[in-house]
């Protein structure tokens, strides 16, 4: 996948998670703070990054670089994805289901953050097994990249993209008279 240039992008960036954790030493504990940064365009580019330092804003921006490394590009139908899709991260598992114009997010934790800055506006999120802030997030985002687009589904099937899914055809290309669309 080619990378995205994050910096000719207009990105939001939301911190999702604060975490302080200690490390004990010979001399005493040592206290940081992890964060979860997630950013995105609302026009389809969307990261997610950890950052950890002693101080919080350190912490905010270190995530931030790491999230911009980790941007992915998400295929979108209309307002929409594509297809259903069920993705894992340690024991978070998390399903994301298309939904109709005008139903919204119905998604909790660090799943509707995730869907909102990849601007993603109508979807069903469940997230199954684990309530881990960090690893639902990290299952979010192989749900989104192992996304496919229709064109690539058609093309691999053999189809045209109006056989398989008529109403995204018709929304998005135009449509020569076998049903194929016009790159």
């Amino acid at each position: 996948m080619a990378r995205i240039a994050a910096d000719t992008l207009n990105l939001e960036e939301r911190v999702v998670r604060t975490n302080k954790v200690q490390k004990t030493h010979k001399g005493g504990r040592t206290m940081s703070w992890n964060v979860l940064v997630v950013v995105g365009d609302r026009k389809g580019c969307v990261g997610a990054g950890l950052g950890k330092a002693r101080a919080i804003p350190d912490a905010i921006r270190k995530g931030t670089e790491d999230a911009k490394k980790n941007m992915i590009e998400v295929p979108l139908a209309g307002s929409s994805i594509p297809h259903e899709v069920i993705a894992r991260h340690g024991a978070a598992e998390v399903l994301l289901k298309p939904a109709s114009e005008g139903t919204g997010i119905v998604a909790g934790s660090s799943v509707r953050t995730i869907l909102e800055l990849a601007g993603i506006n109508d979807v069903l999120g469940k997230s199954l097994g684990s309530s881990n802030a960090i690893n639902i997030a990290w299952a979010t985002m192989r749900a989104l990249v192992s996304l496919k687009r229709p064109e690539e589904v058609a093309r691999m099937r053999g189809k045209s993209v109006r056989d398989l899914m008529p109403w995204y055809a018709e929304e998005t290309a135009p449509v020569t008279e076998d049903g194929d669309v016009v790159s």
